[in-house]
């Protein structure tokens, strides 16, 4: 089964092709599967195309993602992505099955450019594709229809729309939280992703990617510039939210304090960077709770927003709005105070994550973690998580960290973490082979779409 993936859900335009079995087992329950589906721990699927555009410079300017200007350069670029990601899978064409041309004034024609109305570039660029290009030998467009930026994600689900009409093709709907947590359990060795990268540049991966292996309970901690949430699953595909923050996403938290900081967008990174800087300036180690934590400590202190409550709720707009109050009470601040204000702001968003994951996983009797969103790129927060879960399963004898068939802990290859198509078509891809598709006739897109 052959997948064509689109993302747009905000500055990130992606569109990808994946190739995986027509059938996979992924529970003994499964009624709907055959009894000789291919078992999830044999999974495996291609990357037989991938091409993404990146908005970041554009919108570098504004301090963050303008959702008009993210809207207008979707519909710019999907086109010649599509074209992009199709001629790196060589596909065949069905020329059987094939609708070729949009014919101006016929049915498909005043469809498709009803449906495309608010983007009549695109559109003009969608009948001039399909002058030369043929319905490609494809079962199914996984498109994302929600949580984001809604007019980032009416373009997508609109260009997946007048697709599916004109090479008569069925939609996916994919939750993009959802997309993020199959973006985790790639399994993928360094040397490849190493290689892939070298080679072509475009995350296309010259041998079959796999899946981590998974003990449920399932526990997702999911971080991005939109979101902060953590996801239980008790079985495969299966999601229930047990906490989300209240205003701010960490990653929105670490975007405003850069922005306090004239530092330039996105802001994340360059807090990162500060931070990393101030750590390798000092030796000595503080103890929190037993765990080695945090360097010595800041010159500076700030809270750690709900890390005592009993829910696992997030907040991280106080936190902001403290090293706001810090700035202001400091004044200009030396290079060496911005490095340390960053370190101490970094510590006390891992503080918060980490803290309220643990607990979840304690009282849920979690056996497998797993983080995913934009924000699991950070390296502290990767290191520190992984440290902390190698520690908590250890001390509390739930899961041997040593027997690699029994990860503790998924955490997505940095080309994963980010947005992408391909965890939009994997996520696609087992919606598909339960045939759960969507009418494109009233298919919509959901900026505050929840995965529970």
């Amino acid at each position: 089964m052959r997948i064509l993936g689109i993302e747009t859900s905000c500055d990130e335009t992606a569109v990808c092709i994946i190739e995986a079995p027509g059938d996979v087992a992924t529970d003994k329950g499964d009624a709907f599967m055959p009894i000789k589906a291919t078992p999830l721990s044999a999974f495996q699927f291609r990357v037989l195309g991938n091409a993404l555009y990146s908005q970041v410079a554009i919108h570098a300017p504004y301090g963050g993602v303008f959702p008009n200007l993210a809207k207008r350069e979707h519909a710019k670029n999907l086109v010649p992505l599509l074209t992009q990601a199709l001629t790196q899978a060589d596909l065949p064409s069905l020329e059987n099955k094939r609708r070729r041309l949009l014919l101006k004034g016929d049915a498909f024609y005043l469809e498709v450019e009803n449906i495309l109305t608010r983007e009549p570039e695109l559109f003009e660029q969608l009948t001039v594709f399909l002058e030369t290009h043929d319905r490609p030998d494809i079962d199914a467009i996984a498109v994302t229809h929600g949580p984001g930026l809604e007019p980032a994600l009416w373009v997508g689900v609109n260009f997946a729309r007048a697709l599916s009409i004109v090479w008569n093709i069925p939609i996916v709907a994919v939750n993009h939280m959802e997309g993020h947590i199959f973006a985790s359990l790639i399994k993928q060795n360094s040397h490849e992703a190493a290689s892939c990268e070298k080679e072509n540049g475009y995350g296309l991966m010259s041998s079959p990617c796999t899946f981590d292996v998974i003990r449920y309970p399932l526990l997702s901690l999911l971080i991005s510039g939109g979101h902060t949430e953590l996801v239980l699953s008790r079985a495969w595909m299966q999601y229930e939210r047990i906490g989300q923050t209240r205003d701010d996403a960490v990653g929105e938290a670490f975007d405003k304090v850069a922005r306090i900081l004239n530092l330039p967008y996105p802001g994340g990174p360059q807090i990162s960077r500060l931070a990393e800087e101030a750590r390798k300036t000092v030796t000595s180690l503080t103890y929190h709770r037993g765990d080695k934590l945090n360097l010595s400590p800041s010159t500076f202190r700030l809270p750690r927003p709900m890390i005592e409550s009993a829910d696992y709720d997030f907040s991280f707009s106080g936190l902001k709005t403290a090293v706001k109050r810090l700035v202001e009470a400091t004044g200009t601040l030396s290079n060496d105070q911005k490095k340390d204000l960053a370190r101490e702001f970094e510590d006390a968003a891992a503080d918060v994550l980490i803290g309220k994951t643990l607990r979840a996983a304690e009282e849920y009797g979690v056996h497998t973690v797993l983080v995913g969103g934009g924000v699991s790129a950070n390296k502290h927060i990767r290191h520190r998580l992984a440290e902390s879960i190698k520690k908590h399963y250890t001390t509390h004898k739930k899961l041997d960290p040593s027997d690699p068939t029994n990860p503790t802990l998924l955490i997505p290859s940095p080309e994963f973490a980010t947005d992408n198509a391909v965890m939009i078509a994997l996520a696609g891809y087992f919606h598909a082979i339960k045939e759960e598709f969507a009418d494109p006739a009233t298919l919509r897109a959901h900026g505050n779409l929840h995965l529970s």
